[in-house]
């Protein structure tokens, strides 16, 4: 007999090796879209019951337009990759209205120093690296030991946005407090490593089976490793996951309001702020875009207009005026 259908999603998005938050994301809207159809099985649907899916999240449901492109991602898989059918040509399907593009929210040197005074502990270790690397905040979680290279002062990006890897600057400053870290992880991996239960760390692509010791060397660890194990949901192993981006987000938040900071920041202000910096300070465009992981430069000239928008770069008329008090 053939497995239920989602069991079917689940085993085809994990044979193409897709990280979890993927699964979770695709899962999601499959699901939706079924429901949204009254649990009616997809290999009985057409590219009509697609459209008026699509449909739904635009004109009922509002969702952003990348929302309905992920809902699309996700149901074409469905009918592609699992149920080996074909669901049509979607390139002119009703598409969620494109709100105006949004400059990106950047933080001043001094708002950054107040920011980081709120900060603590592994939190402003993981903010110094968004601010002094360019890193998203996945990114920053997601590091192993060994991408630290505190020799060239450059940290490597395994696992960036569309599974593609790069390097980027390290800032001298803060080496002393990643030797630390790493110190820490290994205080952690030599109790590990004297557990019978422990199965090693994750690692992406299948790569234990091609390198079968690699899980169990300190390299390879999370830089920012959790307190406690947790099971592999996909394998069931007793592994020490690294920790978890609410964590770093939260403490981010915090300080944004004890820093008295009004603008809507973030932790992916910090990697506005550091290409928005780097381009202040005369950096090349297109060094921004090898250090941020951008596919198209067009991505990165958005930071050209962030400091074109005001400030100091435009003298206001009103100045050449002489009004009394």
């Amino acid at each position: 007999m053939k497995p239920k259908l989602m069991e079917q999603v689940r085993d085809t998005i994990r044979a193409r090796n897709y990280s979890m938050r993927t699964e979770e994301t695709y899962i999601y809207w499959i699901l939706s879209f079924i429901r949204f159809h009254r649990m009616q099985h997809p290999n009985t649907m057409t590219e009509q019951h697609i459209r008026s899916y699509l449909g739904h999240l635009a004109l009922q449901r509002h969702v952003a337009p990348a929302t309905q492109k992920t809902a699309l991602n996700a149901v074409v898989f469905l009918f592609k990759q699992v149920l080996q059918i074909d669901p049509g040509d979607f390139s002119d399907f009703h598409r969620a209205s494109t709100a105006s593009r949004k400059l990106p929210t950047v933080l001043t040197h001094e708002e950054v120093t107040a920011l980081f005074r709120q900060l603590q502990g592994t939190p402003r270790l993981c903010a110094a690296l968004m601010y002094g690397s360019g890193l998203r905040v996945m990114e920053t979680v997601r590091l192993r030991v060994h991408d630290i290279d505190f020799d060239r002062l450059s940290v490597l990006v395994r696992e960036g946005k569309g599974r593609k890897q790069r390097f980027t600057t390290l800032a001298p400053e803060i080496c002393p407090l990643l030797t630390a870290q790493v110190n820490l992880v290994r205080s952690l991996y030599n109790l590990d490593a004297m557990r019978s239960d422990w199965d090693g760390v994750y690692l992406p692509y299948s790569l234990d089976k091609k390198y079968p010791n690699a899980p169990f060397e300190l390299g390879w660890q999370y830089l920012f490793p959790t307190d406690n194990y947790s099971i592999d949901p996909r394998s069931g192993k007793k592994r020490r996951h690294h920790i978890n981006t609410s964590t770093v987000q939260k403490a981010v938040k915090i300080a944004v309001r004890n820093a008295e900071i009004r603008k809507p920041a973030t932790c992916h202000s910090l990697r506005h702020s550091f290409a928005t910096h780097l381009l202040e300070r005369g950096a090349d465009i297109r060094t921004i875009q090898s250090q941020l992981g951008h596919t198209d430069v067009k991505t990165t000239e958005i930071y050209t207009h962030v400091i074109n928008r005001g400030g100091h770069a435009v003298r206001s008329p009103l100045s050449d005026l002489k009004l009394g008090q």
